[in-house]
């Protein structure tokens, strides 16, 4: 019962902190995620966590709330995943409404818009931190040629094409189901080869 409970605060803390200080929206906030459910609390592994992500991008909705449901459900099943949406949001919520009537202020004021300035290359950093770790992966996962052409036909689809993120991350996926698959039944055949080769 007391483990139960404590997974329940450490879920609630951890959604307050991606709610507070998660700035520049969505994807900016997946740094403070990972950080929350691999390296603190170890909730899941980098692995998984690059999974969900890819899925949730592919689902309609905000990635936050969707990353936040699933690591609640993960835990504590409905009841958790519904706890870890309201401690996500609630937050920024509060914020919104207390700050609304200073909107014209805020938006003018020189030490908001220093604040939000020297936000942002923390922001940078921890997002390229994240894709570094993830294109590491990818790299040791596909090879480095079917990486790097991974991220060739990426970039191009996403920057060149225009191509809505969520098309790209599916066509990914799929690609990547077929991918293992025949790489899987490549390495059986060639098992195999060397079976027969030693035989004979």
């Amino acid at each position: 019962m007391k483990q139960s409970n404590n997974q329940y605060l450490q879920l609630c803390a951890a959604m307050v902190r991606t709610g507070i200080l998660g700035y520049g929206g969505g994807p900016s906030v997946m740094p403070l995620f990972r950080y929350e459910a691999v390296t603190r609390y170890k909730w899941i592994n980098d692995d998984e966590f690059g999974e969900i992500l890819a899925i949730a991008n592919a689902l309609p909705g905000p990635i936050a709330t969707k990353m936040a449901a699933y690591l609640g459900y993960k835990l504590k099943h409905t009841t958790g995943a519904i706890l870890a949406i309201i401690c996500h949001i609630l937050p920024s919520c509060i914020a919104m409404i207390a700050l609304l009537s200073a909107v014209s202020f805020l938006s003018t004021s020189k030490i908001v818009s220093g604040m939000i300035a020297a936000v942002m290359p923390v922001v940078a950093v921890m997002l390229g931190m994240m894709a570094y770790n993830f294109g590491e992966k990818s790299l040791k996962g596909l090879g480095i040629i079917m990486g790097i052409a991974g991220f060739i036909i990426s970039f191009l689809l996403l920057q060149v094409i225009n191509l809505n993120s969520g098309v790209v991350i599916l066509l990914f996926l799929a690609y990547g189901s077929v991918h293992f698959r025949v790489i899987s039944k490549w390495k059986k055949k060639e098992e195999k080869d060397k079976e027969r080769s030693a035989a004979g």
